[in-house]
């Protein structure tokens, strides 16, 4: 197959998140089956306008803020006369409305809908775009094969209108080679973790005031969180203003080996969400042995197996979450349990198997769509 895929923002991307790992992770395993695939995507500064990254060609046009105008004119002017066979949408921000303008065979890929969320992350205009645009996307997407990263995200495009055969569960995994526990079991200060992008939705403020809370029974803890973003400065003077600035440390943006080792050494991870596709740092802390600590909100509450593979709380209730830490660190029995079925749950996701399951996708997509041809 030779496959367009369309995207805010590669791998390489400082901007980058899950969404863009999720892409990665699986089109370079399809590029290793012998297709042929080409991401169209927002550029950065010093990035390359073309490039190759793990065999996929990745071409960069333009600012995030106006991407998805130049989509539809880049699809005009070059890819429509490219031969594609299938081309991919992955809508992880404002929608591309590809379903207006591409003749191709085509598949979105859906991680969440923000839905109310948005509210929480962007000022009011700026969010009433975003929240109109993604009700909007869905009546023009309706009919469009998906690709979701969980089941919650299923029954959401389900409660819309979508057809229920026309989505595929397609989970994001984690690479086994990379991501992986300690010989050795954390010791010492007792170590709680986030990891992810610094935005206001993702809920940080309510963990440091939690840990504010779990310091004053255990006064050694510490917080590391592991990340960058546009809500760190206020993250920052909330740790100031708590008076826990000594005890909480920023690491901003680390590579990949580091984040596995600062992982390898945290006791337990939250997250703090008020809403995920999936929460692919929850397997990646799995994977490291580390239990996960989570808002029970869609997304997080399929990738936290409650009780199992770590605990649930409710969103927003700070008092009940630096409970539940409490509970995670001064129960070394609980957390070693935690713990081995934590990294149960991790073997059990595995890129390769999602790449095949997005392959069959795509395939039937094209199949679906020749059908559709001999039939008129």
């Amino acid at each position: 197959m030779k496959i367009l895929v369309v995207n805010w923002q590669d791998i390489r991307n400082p901007w980058g998140g899950g969404a863009e790992v999720h892409l990665h992770e699986i089109f370079k395993r399809i590029v290793r089956r012998g297709h042929a695939v080409t991401l169209f995507c927002s550029s950065f500064p010093g990035a390359a306008d073309e490039e190759q990254v793990d065999g996929i060609r990745v071409i960069r046009q333009g600012g995030r803020n106006v991407f998805n105008f130049i989509v539809p004119y880049r699809y005009h002017s070059q890819f429509s006369r490219e031969g594609f066979d299938v081309v991919v949408d992955d809508l992880n921000k404002i929608p591309f409305y590809t379903p207006w303008y591409v003749s191709e065979p085509l598949v979105g890929i859906i991680h969440h809908l923000f839905g109310g969320s948005i509210f929480l992350e962007a000022p009011f205009v700026a969010a009433s775009y975003v929240a109109i645009a993604e009700r909007l996307a869905a009546g023009v997407y309706r009919n469009t094969p998906m690709a979701v990263v969980s089941e919650s995200t299923q029954r959401e495009l389900i409660g819309l209108g979508f057809r229920e055969d026309a989505i595929s569960i397609v989970h994001n995994c984690v690479d086994h080679s990379v991501y992986r526990p300690s010989m050795e079991i954390p010791t010492g200060p007792p170590v709680i973790g986030h990891l992810g992008r610094l935005k206001k939705y993702k809920g940080v403020d309510h963990l440091i005031r939690a840990f504010q809370i779990v310091r004053m029974e255990i006064p050694e803890a510490r917080l590391r969180i592991v990340g960058e973003g546009d809500f760190r400065p206020a993250l920052e003077k909330l740790a100031d203003e708590l008076a826990l600035k000594d005890a909480v440390e920023f690491t901003g943006y680390v590579g990949t080996a580091e984040t596995v080792r600062i992982m390898q050494r945290m006791h337990v991870a939250v997250n703090c969400s008020a809403k995920e596709g999936w929460g692919l740092t929850v397997l990646e802390a799995n994977a490291c042995g580390v239990p996960v600590i989570a808002s029970d909100v869609p997304g997080l509450r399929d990738s936290v197996l409650d009780e199992k593979t770590g605990l649930l709380y409710e969103y927003g209730n700070i008092e009940q979450l630096a409970q539940k830490i409490l509970l995670v660190l001064r129960d070394q029995h609980l957390r070693t349990r935690l713990r081995g079925e934590a990294l149960g749950w991790a073997r059990s996701f595995d890129w390769e198997d999602s790449a095949e399951k997005m392959i069959a996708v795509l395939e039937r997509a094209i199949a679906t769509k020749q059908q559709r041809g001999k039939g008129r």
